[in-house]
This record gives C-alpha cells, sequence and structure tokens, in this order.
C-alpha cells in the first residue's frame, strides 16, 4: 500500500487530498475499485487516513477530500484537539460539499488505474452525511456507506434541499450503520430513514449496534465502542466487495 497527498483544483480554488492505493506485492493489479472516504469533523485526520489505508490494503484506491479547504484548517484542527470547535454546519456549504466531492470523483474518473464503473463512497458523522449527499448528486457511485450520518434532515449553507429530501435521487445501494444510543441520527432518525428508503423502492441495509454511541468507529475518540468497529468493518469490506468488485 502507497499513500501520498495530492492536490486538486474546485472552483478555482486548491484543495489537499489523500489518497491510498493498493500494493502490487500484496497481489492489486490496476485497474482498481475506488472509494471516497468523507471526512468526520475534525477532518483528514489520522482516523480517515487510516480508513483510506485500510481500504487499499483490499484492494481499493481510496481518496479523502480535505472539506475545509476555504477555511482555515490549521486552526480548526488546533480547536479541535484543544476542545470546543467550528460545528461543521457553519463551516461547510451543501453546493461546496457536492463540488469536492465531485472533484475528487473526477480526479478518480481521470486515471487509467481506476475502473471507471466501480466507485464507492463512505463517510463518518458529517462524513456519513457527506456520503449521503454525494449520492444523491453523483450518479458515478455504485454503493453508498454511511456511518452514524447526522443532520439529514436539515441543509447546511446555501442547499436548499436536506439530503433525506434527495433520497430518490440514490441509485445505488446503501449500507448505513447505526449505534443503538447515538442521539443523531437516533433510531427514530433511523426509522424514519428506513421508511422512506422502503417507500422509494431503494436498496439499502440498516445495521444498529448494541450499546454503541455516535463516532463508534474512532479508536481515538472517547466514544470507540470495539463490538462495533469490528463488526461493522467487515460488513462494509463484504458490501463494497459485492458491489465494486463482484
Amino acid at each position: 500500500m502507497a499513500s501520498f497527498w495530492e492536490k486538486i483544483t474546485v472552483d478555482g480554488q486548491q484543495m489537499d487530498m489523500y489518497a491510498a492505493v493498493p500494493s502490487s506485492s500484496a497481489g492489486f493489479s490496476a485497474p482498481y475499485p475506488a472509494v471516497v472516504v468523507a471526512q468526520h469533523a475534525t477532518g483528514v485526520d489520522a482516523f480517515i487516513q487510516d480508513i483510506c489505508d485500510r481500504l487499499a490494503a483490499d484492494g481499493y484506491a481510496a481518496v479523502a477530500p480535505s472539506l475545509y479547504h476555504r477555511h482555515n484548517e490549521e486552526a480548526i484542527a488546533a480547536s479541535a484537539a484543544g476542545g470546543p470547535r467550528p460545528s461543521p454546519a457553519t463551516l461547510l456549504s451543501d453546493p461546496d460539499i457536492v463540488a469536492d466531492m465531485s472533484a475528487a470523483v473526477d480526479w478518480l474518473l481521470g486515471h487509467d488505474a481506476i475502473q471507471s464503473d466501480r466507485i464507492g463512497v463512505t463517510g463518518f458523522c458529517m462524513g456519513g452525511r457527506v456520503a449521503w449527499l454525494a449520492a444523491a448528486t453523483n450518479p458515478n457511485f455504485r454503493a453508498v456507506v454511511p456511518y452514524y450520518g447526522g443532520n439529514l434532515m436539515t441543509t447546511w449553507g446555501s442547499g436548499e434541499t436536506p439530503p433525506f429530501d434527495s433520497a430518490n435521487s440514490i441509485d445505488c445501494p446503501m449500507l448505513f450503520h447505526f449505534g443503538e444510543i447515538d442521539a443523531n441520527p437516533s433510531q427514530d432518525d433511523m426509522r424514519k430513514i428506513d421508511a422512506e428508503l422502503d417507500r422509494l423502492g431503494k436498496a439499502h441495509q440498516f445495521f444498529t449496534y448494541a450499546g454503541a454511541d455516535h463516532a463508534f468507529m474512532n479508536p481515538s475518540g472517547g466514544r470507540y465502542h470495539e463490538d462495533a468497529a469490528v463488526a461493522s468493518w467487515p460488513r462494509t469490506l463484504e458490501f463494497f466487495r459485492q458491489h465494486l468488485k463482484g
């Protein structure tokens, strides 16, 4: 597995993007299926980079665009490490999120080493919301895996339609992971989302993990839940394997 930072241009500005690619020594050869990883609230940090690395170890080219590039990312990271941080909802706008995620997809599509018809998206915390929004606005995705994505019923910035209301535009299968005691998304939210996807005839699988809270995948966070993390990741890999490698 090899990893590096790339700079891509979005709306005339440069955006940093972390990338990890499979290793030929592990038996993988191009072209690769790919996964776009949407960051959580603290940015493209060690946790998000590790997720990309883990995907690369399983044969995917994985990229994580830095969605805070329109702001002072160092200041955001410092505030996150030391206490209160700006809310992502005050920093990000849905149209900008769509542009950034689409730019990451376009970068993948521009490489011969990528299977252009086998691109998935996943995301954690706010990234789960971003993954849903990306799947609803970009037809290139073949699978979407939100982890505890909250705030689906609200818009951010100059967004006009909440991600939840764009569910009919998602044309790829979804695997959604929920924590049982998470307040956002709550179990009531899960039931509402499930009913809407059923109504629309959208292919989806939901898993709820007993005793798990929000951010249960992040081992450096205070809400890490080992059982949920260990159970959910193989399900994610199997889901991507089915829809991006099958």
